[in-house]
């Protein structure tokens, strides 16, 4: 640290590149100290205005100090406050107190650390050596916003105002950039890959008396696709996502007003044993942090078969619906850790398919100027697709940390979560922030070399078309086997140009020259046309978009605009 009065170098100290180099800056600010402690203030506020209104002493006054000082904070003091006490929740207590002189005696009445901890957000904390243990479980609240981080939202008649975004709509737009692309090359053909595989071919080197065997990976075409239907295949990904995504926001709930060990005891003694208050408590404050839901029964958006019907059940719940909270009915000392294990896991599934999407698309990813290497002037790589497929297997692994965190929380709760929880919950959804934010940057400038397409088409088109070439043969009078054993032949000497000579592959060339093939002669352009091989790509391109994706995107359609800018 520095001495007193001096001012720290910051390049001095170790920086997270996650947040010093890419996270947005409403991710960073998710998980940041200041909004942290203003969140603790906020439920104590939540939490003193429901005792007040189920008749603990609290006064108007009380009420209104608390209201406006929730955000002033003074770190100075509470770190200070926190090196005397080794327990960060009862440093932010003190020095919130400070503030709040008259509303000192009553804030953080009847609650544990946990109600705090567990319903607010995990973040960095200054002096990791005077943890107490206490404060370890500070999610609920800073998971959900960071979900609507990274999501749209679904039909803002079902959600609350305090889970409106007030940033970037990533997932959305990055669906929405794709399928505008595959709609622009919904009928362009290009090689179809249905795996890599091992050559037929074995390259045998000979060093010494010890022969080494080198297996050339080569990557085999199949039939034809079309440009825009291989990005079908990822939008159909990111859509899984999108609704993996809003799920597992939709299912967290609030830890509530649960005492020490969960059994509420505190708060029963401080209303003399009266059951339905405590249950009134939990429920006032459950629904001031904004974790509600409408009774009445409403599908889901992404069902958009029955899109219409939805809109119907909307109108019935701004009519009929009530909204009630929706806190665990059931805790420890914290809520249970495989909400972490859900959480992370659709996480983690995103970074799967941003990985697998980021590879793919990394031939046709816009190259700004840029210096690709030090030593080689003339490269150029795909440096953001790389980020993307770095930073995604960095995030599928976290997943791992609530697995086993989960796996070890016996009884009403062990200790040894608290540092894991404030790494790998914060660090998942910084990652997941930065690489759907890289992503749509790339989807919004992606490229297509036509020419290039072509080329590598010519290249393998002829072997694709020989049964074509046999069908129209038989159909001017020929005979199949002849026909076939013709081409065998004729194809085994072009793939010999290829393989031994690197020469183009001269199939057609050898069947225009032959003059068995004369009746079809006329016939071999029309019978090479690449569209003719691309089967019912571009229809169901047309469709997939129409009927899934668009009708998917209409409720974000005011949030689609504005394009991502990234300082790197």
């Amino acid at each position: 640290m520095a001495a007193p009065g001096e001012e720290e170098d910051v390049m001095a100290r170790y920086r997270s590149p996650l947040v010093s180099r890419y996270a947005s800056a409403e991710m960073a600010y998710n998980f940041s100290e200041r909004k942290k402690f203003g969140t603790w203030r906020r439920l104590w506020l939540y939490l003193a205005q429901a005792e007040k209104s189920l008749g603990l002493p609290i006064t108007d006054e009380q009420i209104r100090e608390m209201e406006a000082n929730l955000d002033n904070i003074d770190f100075k003091m509470a770190a200070e406050e926190e090196k005397k006490l080794r327990h960060d929740v009862m440093a932010h207590v003190h020095t919130f107190a400070h503030c709040c002189p008259k509303a000192a005696a009553i804030i953080h009445l009847g609650a544990t650390s946990c109600y705090v901890g567990d319903n607010t957000v995990i973040h960095y904390f200054q002096f990791p050596a005077c943890r107490t243990g206490k404060n370890k479980d500070t999610d609920l609240i800073v998971l959900r916003d960071g979900f609507n981080l990274l999501l749209p939202k679904v039909f803002s008649s079902l959600i609350p105002p305090l889970f409106y975004p007030s940033c970037f709509h990533q997932l959305a737009r990055v669906i929405s950039r794709l399928a505008d692309f595959a709609e622009k090359y919904a009928d362009m053909p290009a090689l179809g890959f249905t795996h890599y595989q091992l050559s037929s071919e074995v390259w045998c080197l000979c060093k010494s008396s010890t022969s080494h065997i080198v297996f050339l990976i080569v990557v085999r075409p199949a039939q034809l696709t079309t440009v825009g239907k291989r990005c079908c295949l990822w939008i159909q990904d990111l859509c899984m996502d999108l609704q993996n995504l809003e799920r597992a926001r939709d299912d967290l709930r609030f830890r509530g007003v649960k005492g020490t060990t969960g059994t509420q005891a505190s708060f029963l003694q401080l209303f003399e044993g009266d059951h339905s208050k405590v249950e009134e408590l939990d429920r006032l404050v459950t629904a001031k942090a904004g974790f509600k839901r409408m009774t009445a029964l409403h599908f889901k958006s992404y069902i958009t078969p029955y899109l219409v019907l939805h809109w119907c059940c909307v109108w019935l719940e701004r009519s009929t619906s009530v909204l009630i909270s929706r806190a665990y009915m059931v805790t420890g000392q914290t809520y249970s850790r495989k909400v972490d294990i859900g959480v992370l896991a659709v996480l983690a599934s995103l970074g799967a398919s941003i990985h697998k999407h980021s590879f793919c698309c990394s031939v046709c990813i816009p190259f700004p100027p840029l210096t690709g290497s030090s030593a080689m002037p003339y490269k150029r790589n795909p440096m953001r697709s790389e980020r993307c497929c770095s930073l995604a297997r960095h995030l599928m692994t976290l997943v791992m940390d609530p697995l086993q965190t989960a796996a070890v929380q016996w009884f009403e709760r062990t200790l040894d979560d608290s540092a894991n929880r404030r790494v790998c919950l914060a660090e998942a959804f910084l990652t997941a922030d930065i690489i759907l934010s890289t992503l749509q940057n790339i989807s919004e400038g992606l490229v297509v070399y036509p020419k290039v397409i072509e080329r590598r088409i010519r290249q393998e088109l002829p072997f694709m078309a020989t049964e074509n070439i046999i069908m129209a043969m038989v159909k001017a009078g020929g005979n199949r086997q002849d026909c076939h054993e013709k081409i065998r032949v004729l194809s085994q000497q072009a793939a010999a140009v290829v393989k031994q000579e690197g020469g183009d592959n001269d199939f057609i060339a050898r069947v225009r020259a032959d003059p068995y093939f004369s009746p079809i002669h006329k016939q071999l352009e029309s019978l090479l046309d690449p569209s003719s091989f691309t089967g019912r790509a571009p229809q169901q391109v047309a469709k997939f978009l129409k009927e899934e994706v668009r009708p998917a995107l209409i409720p974000y359609q005011s949030k689609m605009g504005g394009k991502i800018e990234l300082a790197l």
